[in-house]
């Protein structure tokens, strides 16, 4: 692998990249219009804002956990490629659905399939895209790539904007379909270029190693590095069929169990934090009686977060994830999330708009950047024979999170107010905070090492 690992930066990593990046840019989009669109879905299907958060959301995370988990380990079994196609074609299809339901309960069976190839793709594109960098700029382009989630989510925003808008009566007099719908479409129609550019990628050198594919691995590594070497490439190869069972036991065994804690545990919180800034935002402070702002114009408010907030924080990132290592910026994005969104509660509470924007676009920061570098340190520190369902695990593990980052708000505000809520939220998503300092003290610091050295030796971290 040393000709990976000491490659310069070549024109294949970027197209590598961008695909990839394309890829969780759709992720994104699925996973944000929805706050971007939810007053007039509610209209649109006669029901109340609580039925329609605690009914989407817990489809949602329920197929982005069985995805994540399922499509992971099937990343490990059968490679990173197949996957790369089956979960953008299942999420795509599914969307179209979506967008066509005639009833909520429709719509809802749709989502949740959607989010099962949506799982999929954050367990396959995680896992795969360290495996074909060098080691010195692996963090900064794990970071680059997750970070177009941020784009997608940018997009969202966009889209709603002119579907809730300008296009509203197009959508409403030329297609007949409300606008809400006609932003779904939208996004299912881009996911046709993220199908077609995939093709261009290799299978992963160190999957087909793993596998024993030596002939492959090779072939594969002399088109990414730019070098050839005679012979076959050598490496440690394990039972190409494992089952589910033999991996998670894996997993969960002395060498690995406390890695996996930690990933569950880490993930679990940022996903919290993500999903209970947005939700707090959109579903209870920009809300009539609270920040009064009429619908069509939040999501410019979401707009404003993602571009300053959580596009600028990724890319921060990535200029000192390479430089200063995981572990400092891991705990860095735990401690800006925190601050902002019990900022966020401060400023709803007072009614004031700018600060509520302001506090929302550093919550926004913290809340991505923490999620970015949980991922870039996870898809490290598993072996490649483990990593796309280690990755899976981790997700699921975080959906829970991210399903009480959800609810959370939409139980608690009502019976304790909107400040107590946000702290209470807060409280919970801490342990995150805790988590990052115990890898601060114990982990490895991944930064110019390659992927096999991080690998664990006997009972240590």
């Amino acid at each position: 692998m040393d000709r990976l690992d000491t490659a310069p930066w070549r024109g294949i990593h970027t197209r590598i990249l961008l695909v990839l990046g394309v890829g969780w840019a759709l992720d994104a989009f699925e996973v944000t219009i929805i706050n971007n669109v939810l007053t007039p879905l509610v209209a649109d299907f006669g029901i109340d804002t609580t039925r329609a958060l605690i009914g989407n959301w817990t489809v949602w995370f329920t197929g982005l956990l069985i995805g994540a988990l399922g499509f992971g380990w099937l990343a490990d079994r059968l490679g990173r490629k197949r996957l790369f196609v089956a979960t953008l074609v299942l999420y795509s299809v599914a969307t179209v659905l979506a967008a066509t339901a005639p009833s909520f309960e429709v719509f809802l069976f749709f989502r949740f399939l959607t989010a099962i190839g949506v799982g999929g793709e954050y367990s396959a594109i995680t896992s795969a895209i360290g495996e074909y960098m060098p080691a010195r700029h692996r963090g900064r382009a794990t970071v680059v790539t997750m970070n177009f989630f941020s784009v997608g989510a940018v997009f969202a925003s966009l889209v709603a904007l002119f579907a809730l808008g300008p296009l509203s009566a197009f959508f409403t007099e030329q297609l007949g379909i409300a606008g809400w719908r006609g932003a779904l479409l939208i996004g299912a129609a881009a996911a046709l270029y993220g199908l077609w550019a995939r093709r261009a990628i290799p299978e992963s050198p160190r999957w087909l190693l793993s596998q024993g594919r030596t002939r492959e691995a090779d072939a594969v590594i002399t088109t990414v590095s730019g070098v050839s070497r005679d012979g076959r490439v050598q490496g440690p190869a394990v039972a190409a069929r494992r089952s589910l069972r033999a991996q998670l036991a894996e997993l969960v065994s002395p060498p690995l169990r406390r890695r996996t804690a930690f990933a569950c545990t880490i993930d679990f919180a940022a996903s919290l934090a993500y999903y209970g800034v947005t939700t707090m935002l959109t579903a209870f402070i920009l809300v009539a009686g609270v920040v009064e702002l009429p619908a069509a114009q939040v999501p410019y408010v979401t707009l404003t977060g993602n571009v300053l907030g959580a596009l600028l924080g990724g890319y921060l990132l990535a200029l000192v994830v390479d430089r200063y290592g995981r572990k400092v910026c891991l705990v860095a994005a735990f401690v800006i999330s925190i601050v902002g969104t019990v900022g966020l509660g401060l400023a709803g509470t007072a009614g004031s708009l700018p600060l509520t924007v302001l506090a929302f676009t550093v919550a926004l920061l913290g809340a991505t950047t923490a999620w970015i570098a949980v991922y870039t340190v996870v898809s490290e520190i598993y072996p490649t024979h483990l990593r796309a369902t280690g990755v899976g695990l981790m997700v699921g593990a975080g959906r829970i999170g991210g399903l009480i980052g959800v609810l959370a708000p939409a139980l608690l505000v009502g019976s304790l107010g909107l400040l107590t809520a946000v702290l209470a939220t807060v409280a919970i998503f801490s342990s995150g905070l805790v988590a990052a300092l115990w890898w601060y003290r114990n982990g490895p610091e991944a930064a110019g090492r390659t992927l096999e050295e991080l690998a664990p030796v006997g009972g240590r971290v």
